[in-house]
Protein backbone atom coordinates (compact mmCIF):
# COMPACT_ATOMS: atom_id res chain seq x y z
CA UNK A 1 0.00 0.00 0.00
CA UNK A 2 1.11 3.63 -1.28
CA UNK A 3 -0.21 6.35 0.89
CA UNK A 4 -0.10 9.90 -0.52
CA UNK A 5 -1.28 13.14 1.72
CA UNK A 6 -0.25 15.79 -1.46
CA UNK A 7 -1.28 15.37 -5.11
CA UNK A 8 2.06 16.64 -6.53
CA UNK A 9 3.51 13.34 -5.50
CA UNK A 10 0.97 11.19 -6.47
CA UNK A 11 0.16 12.73 -10.07
CA UNK A 12 4.13 11.71 -10.34
CA UNK A 13 3.06 8.27 -9.27
CA UNK A 14 0.06 7.72 -11.28
CA UNK A 15 2.11 8.75 -14.41
CA UNK A 16 4.09 6.15 -13.98
CA UNK A 17 1.84 3.38 -13.79
CA UNK A 18 0.15 5.10 -16.84
CA UNK A 19 3.73 5.28 -18.94
CA UNK A 20 3.64 1.49 -18.05
CA UNK A 21 0.16 0.91 -19.81
CA UNK A 22 -1.73 0.21 -16.07
CA UNK A 23 -5.44 0.37 -15.62
CA UNK A 24 -6.02 2.48 -12.67
CA UNK A 25 -9.41 2.32 -10.32
CA UNK A 26 -10.86 5.37 -8.58
CA UNK A 27 -12.77 4.86 -5.36
CA UNK A 28 -13.42 7.65 -4.00
CA UNK A 29 -14.81 8.04 -0.02
CA UNK A 30 -15.00 10.35 2.70
CA UNK A 31 -13.46 7.72 4.89
CA UNK A 32 -14.73 5.93 7.70
CA UNK A 33 -14.49 2.92 6.05
CA UNK A 34 -16.66 -0.26 5.91
CA UNK A 35 -17.46 -3.27 3.85
CA UNK A 36 -19.83 -1.54 1.74
CA UNK A 37 -16.33 0.75 0.59
CA UNK A 38 -14.40 -2.82 0.41
CA UNK A 39 -16.99 -4.21 -1.46
CA UNK A 40 -15.58 -1.24 -4.40
CA UNK A 41 -12.41 -2.09 -4.03
CA UNK A 42 -12.95 -5.38 -4.64
CA UNK A 43 -15.08 -4.73 -7.80
CA UNK A 44 -12.41 -2.22 -8.59
CA UNK A 45 -9.80 -4.95 -8.39
CA UNK A 46 -11.99 -6.87 -10.61
CA UNK A 47 -11.17 -4.81 -13.56
CA UNK A 48 -8.00 -2.62 -12.91
CA UNK A 49 -4.24 -3.07 -11.62
CA UNK A 50 -3.99 -0.65 -9.37
CA UNK A 51 -6.76 1.19 -7.28
CA UNK A 52 -6.70 4.69 -5.72
CA UNK A 53 -8.35 4.65 -3.13
CA UNK A 54 -9.20 8.74 -1.34
CA UNK A 55 -10.26 9.47 1.83
CA UNK A 56 -11.33 12.69 2.47
CA UNK A 57 -14.52 14.72 3.88
CA UNK A 58 -15.36 17.32 1.35
CA UNK A 59 -16.04 20.63 3.12
CA UNK A 60 -17.82 22.08 0.14
CA UNK A 61 -20.56 19.15 0.00
CA UNK A 62 -21.96 19.75 3.26
CA UNK A 63 -24.81 22.30 3.42
CA UNK A 64 -25.04 22.11 7.47
CA UNK A 65 -21.94 22.82 9.26
CA UNK A 66 -23.15 20.56 12.36
CA UNK A 67 -23.30 17.63 10.09
CA UNK A 68 -19.54 18.41 8.75
CA UNK A 69 -18.37 18.66 12.43
CA UNK A 70 -19.67 15.14 13.24
CA UNK A 71 -18.83 13.36 10.40
CA UNK A 72 -16.64 10.36 11.65
CA UNK A 73 -12.45 10.55 10.46
CA UNK A 74 -10.94 7.43 11.57
CA UNK A 75 -7.68 7.55 9.31
CA UNK A 76 -5.49 5.53 10.81
CA UNK A 77 -8.47 2.77 11.40
CA UNK A 78 -8.62 3.33 7.55
CA UNK A 79 -5.41 2.61 6.56
CA UNK A 80 -4.61 -0.64 8.68
CA UNK A 81 -7.81 -1.67 7.08
CA UNK A 82 -6.45 -0.67 4.07
CA UNK A 83 -3.05 -2.23 4.10
CA UNK A 84 -4.22 -5.83 4.04
CA UNK A 85 -6.50 -5.62 1.50
CA UNK A 86 -3.75 -5.38 -1.34
CA UNK A 87 -0.19 -4.33 -1.83
CA UNK A 88 -1.62 -2.40 -4.96
CA UNK A 89 -4.09 0.19 -3.12
CA UNK A 90 -2.84 3.37 -3.30
CA UNK A 91 -4.63 5.93 -0.73
CA UNK A 92 -5.05 9.26 -1.18
CA UNK A 93 -5.89 11.49 1.73
CA UNK A 94 -4.87 15.23 1.15
CA UNK A 95 -5.76 18.06 3.48
CA UNK A 96 -8.22 20.72 1.95
CA UNK A 97 -5.96 23.31 1.44
CA UNK A 98 -3.86 20.72 -0.81
CA UNK A 99 -6.67 19.38 -3.12
CA UNK A 100 -8.32 23.22 -3.35
CA UNK A 101 -5.13 25.11 -3.56
CA UNK A 102 -6.03 27.01 -0.67
CA UNK A 103 -9.06 28.23 -2.41
CA UNK A 104 -11.72 25.90 -0.46
CA UNK A 105 -14.97 27.15 -2.84
CA UNK A 106 -17.29 24.77 -4.47
CA UNK A 107 -17.83 25.57 -8.19
CA UNK A 108 -21.30 26.47 -10.05
CA UNK A 109 -22.39 22.71 -11.86
CA UNK A 110 -25.38 22.19 -14.02
CA UNK A 111 -26.28 18.54 -14.48
CA UNK A 112 -29.07 19.10 -16.89
CA UNK A 113 -31.60 19.63 -14.20
CA UNK A 114 -30.44 16.50 -12.11
CA UNK A 115 -29.08 18.46 -9.37
CA UNK A 116 -32.60 19.96 -8.68
CA UNK A 117 -34.08 17.19 -7.55
CA UNK A 118 -34.68 15.21 -4.19
CA UNK A 119 -31.04 15.53 -2.44
CA UNK A 120 -30.55 19.00 -4.23
CA UNK A 121 -33.43 20.11 -3.44
CA UNK A 122 -33.35 19.50 0.19
CA UNK A 123 -29.34 20.08 0.51
CA UNK A 124 -28.96 23.44 -1.26
CA UNK A 125 -25.41 23.22 -2.93
CA UNK A 126 -24.73 19.72 -2.39
CA UNK A 127 -23.86 18.46 -5.35
CA UNK A 128 -21.54 22.00 -6.48
CA UNK A 129 -19.01 20.66 -3.81
CA UNK A 130 -20.07 17.08 -4.75
CA UNK A 131 -19.05 17.77 -8.91
CA UNK A 132 -16.21 20.36 -8.07
CA UNK A 133 -14.55 17.91 -5.78
CA UNK A 134 -14.92 14.92 -8.00
CA UNK A 135 -13.67 16.16 -11.16
CA UNK A 136 -10.49 17.43 -9.30
CA UNK A 137 -10.03 13.64 -8.39
CA UNK A 138 -10.60 12.37 -12.03
CA UNK A 139 -7.94 15.44 -12.88
CA UNK A 140 -5.47 14.31 -10.39
CA UNK A 141 -5.91 10.32 -10.45
CA UNK A 142 -6.71 10.01 -14.19
CA UNK A 143 -8.42 6.65 -13.95
CA UNK A 144 -9.80 4.14 -16.17
CA UNK A 145 -12.81 3.67 -13.93
CA UNK A 146 -14.50 4.97 -11.27
CA UNK A 147 -16.79 2.91 -8.96
CA UNK A 148 -19.61 4.51 -7.28
CA UNK A 149 -22.19 2.84 -4.32
CA UNK A 150 -25.73 3.23 -5.57
CA UNK A 151 -26.40 3.80 -2.27
CA UNK A 152 -26.43 7.54 -3.31
CA UNK A 153 -27.89 6.97 -6.42
CA UNK A 154 -28.83 10.52 -7.52
CA UNK A 155 -25.25 11.33 -6.75
CA UNK A 156 -24.18 8.10 -9.12
CA UNK A 157 -26.51 9.80 -12.12
CA UNK A 158 -25.01 13.19 -11.88
CA UNK A 159 -21.44 12.14 -11.42
CA UNK A 160 -22.58 10.37 -14.96
CA UNK A 161 -23.95 13.19 -16.65
CA UNK A 162 -21.05 15.46 -15.42
CA UNK A 163 -18.55 12.72 -17.15
CA UNK A 164 -20.75 13.11 -20.28
CA UNK A 165 -20.78 16.89 -20.27
CA UNK A 166 -17.28 17.31 -19.27
CA UNK A 167 -15.79 14.75 -21.84
CA UNK A 168 -13.62 12.76 -18.82
CA UNK A 169 -12.31 9.55 -20.57
CA UNK A 170 -13.24 7.25 -18.18
CA UNK A 171 -15.94 4.96 -17.34
CA UNK A 172 -18.53 5.25 -14.21
CA UNK A 173 -19.46 1.66 -12.81
CA UNK A 174 -22.21 1.88 -10.36
CA UNK A 175 -22.27 -1.20 -8.03
CA UNK A 176 -25.13 -2.76 -5.50
CA UNK A 177 -26.04 -1.11 -2.16
CA UNK A 178 -24.13 -3.11 0.69
CA UNK A 179 -26.14 -3.88 3.40
CA UNK A 180 -26.22 -5.14 7.13
CA UNK A 181 -27.53 -8.08 7.96
CA UNK A 182 -30.99 -6.07 8.28
CA UNK A 183 -31.15 -4.73 5.77
CA UNK A 184 -29.86 -1.25 6.90
CA UNK A 185 -27.57 0.17 4.06
CA UNK A 186 -23.95 0.40 5.24
CA UNK A 187 -23.08 4.05 5.68
CA UNK A 188 -20.26 6.31 7.59
CA UNK A 189 -22.83 7.70 9.15
CA UNK A 190 -24.06 4.22 10.95
CA UNK A 191 -21.50 5.07 13.26
CA UNK A 192 -22.75 7.55 15.14
CA UNK A 193 -26.27 5.41 15.80
CA UNK A 194 -26.36 3.45 18.84
CA UNK A 195 -27.27 -0.39 18.55
CA UNK A 196 -31.22 0.20 19.82
CA UNK A 197 -31.29 2.48 16.27
CA UNK A 198 -29.61 0.70 14.27
CA UNK A 199 -31.92 -2.23 15.11
CA UNK A 200 -35.00 0.17 14.30
CA UNK A 201 -33.76 1.30 11.22
CA UNK A 202 -34.53 -1.89 9.49
CA UNK A 203 -38.06 0.01 9.35
CA UNK A 204 -36.58 1.69 6.10
CA UNK A 205 -35.70 -1.12 4.52
CA UNK A 206 -38.52 -3.56 4.99
CA UNK A 207 -41.04 -0.34 4.02
CA UNK A 208 -39.01 0.20 0.90
CA UNK A 209 -39.84 -3.67 0.24
CA UNK A 210 -43.23 -3.45 0.91
CA UNK A 211 -43.22 -0.13 -1.09
CA UNK A 212 -41.92 -1.79 -4.42
CA UNK A 213 -44.56 -4.85 -3.63
CA UNK A 214 -47.34 -2.19 -3.68
CA UNK A 215 -45.77 -0.34 -6.99
CA UNK A 216 -46.36 -3.88 -8.99
CA UNK A 217 -50.06 -2.83 -8.50
CA UNK A 218 -51.05 0.00 -6.57
CA UNK A 219 -50.85 3.71 -8.09
CA UNK A 220 -48.00 5.87 -6.70
CA UNK A 221 -50.72 7.84 -4.59
CA UNK A 222 -51.35 5.00 -2.31
CA UNK A 223 -47.41 3.77 -2.19
CA UNK A 224 -46.49 7.39 -0.90
CA UNK A 225 -49.06 7.27 1.76
CA UNK A 226 -48.32 3.62 2.72
CA UNK A 227 -44.81 4.95 3.43
CA UNK A 228 -45.42 8.18 4.96
CA UNK A 229 -48.36 6.20 7.38
CA UNK A 230 -44.94 3.70 8.02
CA UNK A 231 -42.85 6.99 9.43
CA UNK A 232 -45.93 8.66 11.24
CA UNK A 233 -46.34 5.72 13.46
CA UNK A 234 -42.56 5.29 14.87
CA UNK A 235 -42.05 7.73 17.27
CA UNK A 236 -38.26 7.77 16.75
CA UNK A 237 -37.80 8.45 13.33
CA UNK A 238 -38.10 11.36 11.32
CA UNK A 239 -39.28 11.13 7.36
CA UNK A 240 -37.58 13.74 5.55
CA UNK A 241 -38.92 12.81 2.33
CA UNK A 242 -40.01 9.68 -0.03
CA UNK A 243 -40.21 9.77 -3.81
CA UNK A 244 -40.52 7.47 -6.31
CA UNK A 245 -38.78 9.10 -9.27
CA UNK A 246 -37.52 8.09 -12.82
CA UNK A 247 -34.12 6.46 -13.00
CA UNK A 248 -32.94 8.38 -15.44
CA UNK A 249 -34.28 12.46 -15.29
CA UNK A 250 -34.79 11.62 -11.56
CA UNK A 251 -38.42 13.54 -12.29
CA UNK A 252 -40.30 12.47 -9.52
CA UNK A 253 -43.43 10.56 -11.11
CA UNK A 254 -47.09 10.63 -10.03
CA UNK A 255 -48.34 7.95 -12.28
CA UNK A 256 -46.50 4.89 -14.05
CA UNK A 257 -45.68 4.81 -17.50
CA UNK A 258 -44.52 1.96 -19.83
CA UNK A 259 -41.06 1.71 -20.66
CA UNK A 260 -39.64 3.55 -17.67
CA UNK A 261 -37.62 2.38 -14.68
CA UNK A 262 -38.53 3.84 -11.61
CA UNK A 263 -37.08 3.61 -7.82
CA UNK A 264 -37.38 4.54 -4.74
CA UNK A 265 -36.08 7.36 -2.40
CA UNK A 266 -36.22 7.93 0.78
CA UNK A 267 -34.04 10.03 4.08
CA UNK A 268 -35.21 9.72 7.28
CA UNK A 269 -33.91 11.10 10.62
CA UNK A 270 -33.15 8.66 14.38
CA UNK A 271 -31.24 9.91 16.64
CA UNK A 272 -30.24 13.15 14.77
CA UNK A 273 -28.55 10.89 12.10
CA UNK A 274 -29.53 11.41 8.20
CA UNK A 275 -30.10 7.82 6.80
CA UNK A 276 -30.77 7.75 3.22
CA UNK A 277 -31.42 4.41 1.17
CA UNK A 278 -33.13 3.53 -2.23
CA UNK A 279 -34.79 0.62 -4.19
CA UNK A 280 -35.34 -0.04 -7.71
CA UNK A 281 -39.13 -0.52 -8.37
CA UNK A 282 -39.66 -2.28 -11.50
Amino acid sequence: MEVFETKQPLTVRINELKDKSLNIGLVPTMGALHQGHLSLISSAFEENDYVVVSIFVNPTQFNNAEDLEKYPRTLERDLALLEDFSDKIIVFAPSADDIYDSNIQSENQKFDGLENEMEGANRPGHFDGVGTIVGKLFEIVQPNRAYFGEKDFQQLQIIRKMVEKKKFDLTIIGCPIYREENGLAMSSRNERLSQKAKNDATLIYQTLLQAKDFFDHKEIPFVKEYVENQFANHPDFVLEYFEIADEDSLQPANKKEIGKKYRGFIVAHIENVRLIDNMAFN
